[in-house]
Formats: C-alpha cells, structure tokens, sequence
C-alpha cells in the first residue's frame, strides 16, 4: 500500500511547498493531464463560467473554485492494470486529512456555507 497525493500544480511548484514544510510524503504534479477532471475534481473555465459542473456525485455551481478535494482508492492487479474502488468527495475525507477533527471541535466549525449553524447562545467569558 502507498500514499500519493495528487496537484494540478507543476512539479517545480509542489516540490518546493514540500521542502518548505518539511513533508515526506509522496506528491504528484497531475498537470498536461485530465486526471483530476477526470475524478470530478476539478472544473474547466467554462463549466465555472456557466455555472454548472459535476462534484460529490451531483451538480453544483463551482462559483469560483476550479478544483476541490477528492480522495480515492485504487487497485494495482498482478498484470499492472490499475481499478479505481473508492472514492470520496467534500465530507467523507476526514480519516485522510486529521486537522479536521481539529476544525470540528471549535465555535464555527469548518465555517461551510451549506451547513447552517445553530444558535449557540454563547456568552463571553467576564475578565
């Protein structure tokens, strides 16, 4: 089993973020390639200028993202062919990425606009 995390970024670009925070793990450049739209990823000029693209298994409006998170699986057989067998999008990849439990715990969570928050009722601490 490996680990391999995936940009659409030049490699020059990637390498250099991995130096800077002193990372180890392997990270590919996806760019010259359609992978990433390929997985739904990330979105063309003109699927953000209409409005219109495919992530999470449905349509939404990227407004102005060109590309979001995904985390998928894959299978490599004897013969060397390569099946993708999981795949997640959005929420669903927080046993891939720890800090958001991290996010989950404080006032805001991760502060996404689809998920409405509850009235707290919170009271500042008196000094």
């Amino acid at each position: 089993m490996s680990y391999v995390a995936v940009a659409r970024a030049p490699i020059h670009e990637i390498e250099a973020v991995r130096r800077k925070m002193g990372w180890h793990f392997r990270w590919v450049s996806s760019g010259g390639s359609d992978f990433n739209y390929d997985f739904a990823v990330s979105f063309r000029p003109e699927e953000v200028e209409a409005g219109k693209a495919y992530y999470n298994y449905r349509e939404f409006d990227p407004q102005e993202s060109f590309d979001l998170s995904g985390n998928s699986i894959f299978y490599k057989d004897l013969q060397g062919q390569i099946f993708p067998t999981y795949s997640t999008f959005g929420r669903g990849g927080e046993q891939f990425l720890g800090i958001y439990a991290f996010f989950d715990l404080l006032p805001k969570g991760r502060e996404e606009n689809e998920i409405s928050m509850p009235k707290m009722g919170l009271r500042p601490i008196r000094r």
